[in-house]
């Protein structure tokens, strides 16, 4: 395990793209002015533009699911979002935007969130990581990186767990390993047991600094920003979504995840207080962790610095994690 320091705000991953492109040889005069050097500079390439999404509804296990993929390149495994609690897919887009263009990635609604339909009967986390392989077998992929956001981290954890063959890498952010975590104060928990903000945009504004702390302490412009892209379907979905997780942990089987994992965590987040992700990041084998200066919500307040962190993450590759047996003592005599 190891932490690495986060680059600047702003900052880009490394990509030929981005570099400028080589300027023709020019004859000129052996002195040239200011303004006849400027004009003979050639700027840096601009970077190809993502592909929009592609948005779908399709039917599984009687549910409707709402999905969006946004097209990439084959040389890159698609990276597929597990979303947070009452989170509809379109609060991602602003991370998705800061990504690789080259990198395709699938988003959706769980049963009950944004575009999907409410479930008559809760799901579990193992039905809900059930549902998502059949996704992926429906819009005809393999093999996918899983990224888990808050209440979405421990749902990829229970993917990865249970469909190994189908996780190539693991990203989790600002989650926890469940039932066992270090709970935030009681009065940010309070608030997340309730959907109100999602159905009340205002109250959600008027909570956003305490319950997701970093920027949104500072901004009250994200805050709106946020909720203008709220889609909520109403209170029952996230009523299941609770119950999915309740005395759900994954603290046993952790040290069975075998994939190349990266844990974000925000040093500044009242709903999962930093103490959790160190405990991910220590009981998962082959796990590095990366803590950023902000609250929950970094991967969107702070998109264009984590970015690099995770394409980086993802095009390196890694050995899988090796437990050693315990050294051979030969007998005394």
């Amino acid at each position: 395990m190891k932490t690495e320091a986060l680059p600047q705000a702003g900052a880009v991953a490394d990509d030929a793209s981005t570099q400028p492109v080589p300027a023709a040889e020019v004859v000129a005069p052996p002195r040239r002015t200011k303004a006849r050097r400027a004009s003979e500079e050639v700027l840096p390439a601009k970077a190809p533009a993502a592909q929009p999404f592609e948005f779908r509804t399709i039917e599984l296990n009687g549910q409707t699911i709402r999905t969006a993929v946004r097209p990439g390149k084959a040389h890159m495994t698609p990276l597929l979002i597990f979303n947070g609690i009452g989170a509809n897919l379109e609060l991602v887009f602003p991370f998705v935007a800061a990504l690789d263009p080259d990198l395709e990635v699938i988003a959706f609604d769980v049963p009950g969130v944004g575009g999907s339909s409410t479930p008559s009967t809760p799901y579990r986390f193992p039905g809900l990581a059930k549902l998502a392989a059949r996704m992926l077998d429906y819009l005809d992929y393999g093999q996918v990186t899983a990224i888990g956001v808050s209440w979405g981290g421990a749902l990829a954890q229970q993917f990865a767990h249970d469909y190994p063959e189908r996780c190539k890498k693991l990203i989790l952010a600002a989650t926890a390993a469940g039932a066992v975590m270090v709970p935030g104060k009681p009065r940010v928990l309070w608030r997340m047991a309730s959907p109100r903000r999602y159905i009340q945009p205002s109250y959600g504004v008027h909570i956003a600094p305490d319950i997701y702390g970093g920027a949104f302490r500072r901004d009250p412009k994200l805050a709106m920003a946020f909720a203008s892209k709220v889609r909520s379907s109403g209170k029952m979905g996230y009523y299941w979504q609770l119950f999915a997780g309740l005395g759900w942990t994954s603290i046993h089987w952790l040290h069975k995840i075998r994939q190349p994992t990266l844990v974000l965590a925000g040093d500044d987040d009242p709903i999962i207080p930093l103490i959790n992700m160190r405990m991910l990041a220590w009981r998962i084998p082959n796990a590095e962790l990366h803590v950023i200066d902000d609250g929950h919500l970094f991967l969107v307040t702070r998109a264009e610095s984590v970015a690099p962190i995770i394409m980086k993450f993802l095009q390196e590759e890694r050995q899988r994690a090796v437990i050693h047996p315990r050294p051979f003592a030969p007998k005394a005599g």
